[in-house]
């Protein structure tokens, strides 16, 4: 190898990888990092990655692609991972190692790195979007050769080489962050016992100091996709942003969770996905008045499927497009706006319309209708419950 092209976060692990990479194979190592939402974590990079020892750094703003090609097909599956986690940092996987693939194909890169551990999911979720985009390319993964054990260990060689890292052994626990969500890990929070520090979280307020009033926010959706905030059209990364802000000082969209990782490890997450989870509750009460019964009900089954897919790292696959391809049959109706109440914590849907709705209060209602012959629900019965009326019998003459 001669030229590794590396997923660079400024982060402990890729701090150090820079320097190992040199040392290890006498390399050019060049740094990619992609700014799918971090925020002010992208502004030291340059002069900490030439410092680090990186002939040069190409820091890419992806948050367009990653909303439009990512996020938003992932909301209109409704997937979760476990029923709880809504996949942050797994969907963000897949455009960061898209474009890693790219940056090396333009600097004629032979190979690819990258700071995940072998421990987890992300060396996964990169190296099969590596395989599937640029199978020639070789990939080095540091924490799978090294004799670096520990994130300890990994301060101690940062220090002795002067390289700068933003964590320290009094605070030794992770976290990654994009538009989507912010998570926490390792360290400290591996005891799945130990409630989180209250001023570890960055985008929500603990629910117990957020507003005594509750707020109201609407969110309108065109086929599925968010579109609007309180009747303003935005922008994709407008539009997460704000809701961020909005869930946040509410401290909506926290989850503390014990999973299974694909390697076959549990470890506990904590996520803070306020503006998504708030578009998830909205999307759902959306679908709720558009789709039907079969198909939102398959719609629920094939999303599992969905979330693991997203979750295991196999994005660019035939299924994964496959399963695109029914939701966004799902979503030609679900159009129209969703009312969320927002109080500590909670989320609570306070309204839902549109023109698409399969709702009719004529049918629902208790009260006297013209549309609905109750008489007709006798024959409906009979048929529906003719199997069971049968085995009925059956098992009533076997006891005599």
């Amino acid at each position: 190898m001669k030229k590794i092209v590396l997923a660079y976060s400024g982060g402990l692990d890729t701090s150090v990888i820079i320097s190992w990479l040199k040392e290890t194979y006498n390399v050019e190592v060049i740094a990619m990092a992609a700014d799918v939402g971090q925020g002010e974590e992208l502004e030291p990079l340059q002069e900490k990655a030439l410092q680090s020892g990186a002939s040069k750094l190409y820091i890419e703003d992806v948050r367009d692609e990653f909303m439009r090609d990512f996020v938003f097909p992932l909301l209109k599956s409704g997937a979760l991972y476990e029923q709880k986690y809504l996949l942050g940092t797994a969907i963000a996987r897949p455009v960061i190692a898209k474009r890693l693939v790219e940056i090396a194909a333009k600097e004629g890169a032979d190979a690819i790195a990258h700071g995940a551990t072998g421990k987890g999911n992300d060396q996964v979720r990169f190296e099969l979007t590596v395989k599937a985009l640029a199978p020639q390319l070789k990939i080095v993964a540091p924490w799978r050769e090294w004799k670096i054990r520990s994130r300890e260990d990994a301060i101690d060689y940062a220090a002795k080489r002067g390289i700068p890292v933003p964590v320290t052994k009094a605070k030794p626990y992770s976290m990654d962050r994009n538009l989507w969500h912010v998570s926490y890990e390792g360290g400290i929070l591996e005891d799945p016992n130990v409630e989180p520090e209250k001023d570890m979280f960055l985008l929500t307020k603990d629910p117990a100091d957020a507003p005594d009033i509750p707020e109201y926010v609407e969110i309108g959706f065109v086929q599925g996709i968010p579109v609007s905030v309180n009747g303003e059209t935005l922008a994709p990364v407008s539009l997460l942003t704000t809701l961020n802000t909005i869930a946040g000082r509410h401290g909506v969209g926290r989850v503390d969770m014990v999973e299974n990782r694909l390697v076959g490890i549990k470890s506990r997450g904590i996520y803070e996905t306020p503006g998504g989870t708030l578009l998830y509750y909205a999307h759902r009460e959306l679908e709720a008045l558009t789709l039907d019964r079969e198909t939102a009900h398959f719609k629920e089954m094939a999303a599992v499927k969905y979330g693991e897919l997203v979750y295991y790292g196999l994005w660019y696959t035939p299924l994964r497009e496959a399963l695109d391809a029914f939701f966004n049959s799902t979503q030609r109706n679900v159009t129209g706006t969703v009312r969320l109440k927002l109080y500590k914590g909670n989320v609570i849907v306070a309204g839902r319309s549109s023109d698409n709705s399969l709702y009719r209060e004529d049918l629902a209602t208790f009260g006297a209708d013209d549309v609905y012959n109750q008489r007709d629900a006798e024959g409906f019965i009979n048929l529906f419950g003719l199997p069971l009326k049968v085995q009925g019998m059956m098992n009533k003459h076997c006891k005599e």
